[in-house]
């Protein structure tokens, strides 16, 4: 995702803005509800990303879109219009929520499975989940044919991949590099 790095970097300032100002639940209700709103209005992501709109007026449309958001949420739509990086405001409300949730001892946990996780197979990797990180977690199953079977689990920056297309793809890696070297 281009300017993830200066997402996180907002999503940060927002995030120590909203602690100091006791607004942390507030803010993140917000950014909730700019990210579920952008996901669901393409028109609103083509607005923000247009270079031929003018900034004042994808302003206008922000106010008036989120018009009941508070003030460290308004003050940070300002500064990304003022500072031209309006286009990050999807990746920062996904961040913010992200942060939040690791301040408050909660983990996001994706799992990538061919075919939907059972109810018991999904309490296990749970289960599982919270032992390694020592909290709450929520889980998330991905659906993705493509890696055939097995799994794919991450959780924060780390990424355990257990899946039947990764170990045709290692094996594959294996069987050329041996060919070059028995030559």
């Amino acid at each position: 995702m281009k300017g993830t790095r200066a997402a996180i970097r907002y999503a940060k300032a927002v995030l120590a803005h909203a602690k100091e100002q006791q607004t942390l639940e507030v803010v993140n209700q917000d950014m909730k509800s700019i990210s579920a709103t952008l996901k669901q209005s393409s028109d609103l992501q083509h607005l923000l990303e247009s270079p031929v709109v003018k900034l004042s007026d994808k302003k206008a449309v922000l106010t008036q879109v989120f018009s009941s958001t508070s003030s460290t949420t308004e003050g940070l739509i300002n500064l990304l219009v003022d500072n031209n990086r309006i286009n990050l405001i999807e990746a920062i409300a996904e961040k913010y929520s992200e942060l939040y949730d690791a301040l408050k001892g909660e983990h996001k946990a994706i799992v990538t499975t061919a075919v939907p996780l059972s109810g018991e197979l999904e309490s296990k990797v749970l289960l599982k989940v919270q032992e390694l990180t020592g909290g709450k977690a929520k889980l998330e199953n991905k659906i993705d044919p493509t890696i055939i079977g097995g799994f794919i689990l991450r959780v924060g920056d780390l990424q355990y991949n257990a899946s039947v297309s990764n170990q045709l793809n290692n094996l594959k890696r294996d069987l050329v590099n041996n060919s070059y070297v028995a030559q």
